[in-house]
């Protein structure tokens, strides 16, 4: 297994080496198309997507933490790319909030262990490992919550921006099944460097389904209807 890089000295490294940020598009990388692949990947059915971050020019990991920190389930899209122009469309679900404090977020039972990343320009899913790989405690490293990194999955660091949004890695250690030391983002080995040309993070709730939402109207009629009766028959007596 590759060793761990401190995390501080992984996001220095990063913002020494880093191309400078780009401004992002107008047009947000979250479509219907990607909204259906989303949904289907979850698996929790009907999905309500909120953008509560899109990086700007000037933005670094506080803003990101500031939009996400407390904000419950999200998704995180980035756009990335390499020198000879290639790009690709990649993320990351995360059950919990992010943190500017927590550090690693751990998650020692496989109930716990619902998180993944993806790299949707080629269709591919990768889920923490389970409790049940030769080496257990692989994948009880879901996130890194720390000021000074962007969203970071596993310990690899699986997938990870830097302090300065404008830098991705990833070397999969926690996500995936036997493949370790792989970029999600290309295939290669090597930890190589992508420049972040968006960034974008959405707050997941789920939508009740209509015969639930009807089920809940007709549940509160009935109680209005009985407390309506009880207090006619009162005033009676």
């Amino acid at each position: 297994m590759k060793p761990i890089i401190a995390a501080g000295t992984l996001a220095v490294i990063l913002a020494a080496s880093a191309p400078p940020v780009q401004a992002q598009a107008n047009a947000p990388l979250l479509d219907l198309t990607l909204y259906g692949q989303l949904e289907r990947w979850l698996g929790a059915g009907p999905l309500d997507l909120r953008n509560i971050y899109t990086r700007q020019l000037g933005h670094n990991s506080r803003d990101f933490h500031a939009a996400a920190d407390g904000a419950g389930m999200t998704f995180t899209l980035l756009q990335v790319s390499d020198d000879l122009g290639n790009s690709w469309v990649v993320g990351g679900y995360n059950p919990r909030s992010w943190s500017s404090t927590g550090g690693w977020h751990e998650t020692p039972y496989d109930w716990q262990r619902t998180a993944f990343i993806f790299n949707y320009t080629d269709a591919q899913l990768w889920r923490q490992v389970g409790t049940g790989n030769i080496l257990p405690s692989r994948g009880v490293r879901q996130t890194f919550n720390e000021p000074n990194h962007g969203p970071t999955f596993g310990a690899g660091p699986d997938l990870f921006v830097n302090d300065r949004l404008n830098a991705a890695l990833s070397w999969q250690v926690s996500y995936g099944g036997d493949a370790e030391g792989i970029s999600i983002i290309d295939g290669s080995t090597g930890g190589q460097l992508f420049r972040v040309d968006a960034l974008e993070t959405y707050s997941i709730s789920l939508v009740p389904e209509p015969a639930t939402t009807v089920m809940l109207v007709a549940g509160l009629g009935m109680v209005g209807w009985a407390a309506r009766r009880r207090a006619g028959q009162g005033r009676r007596h």
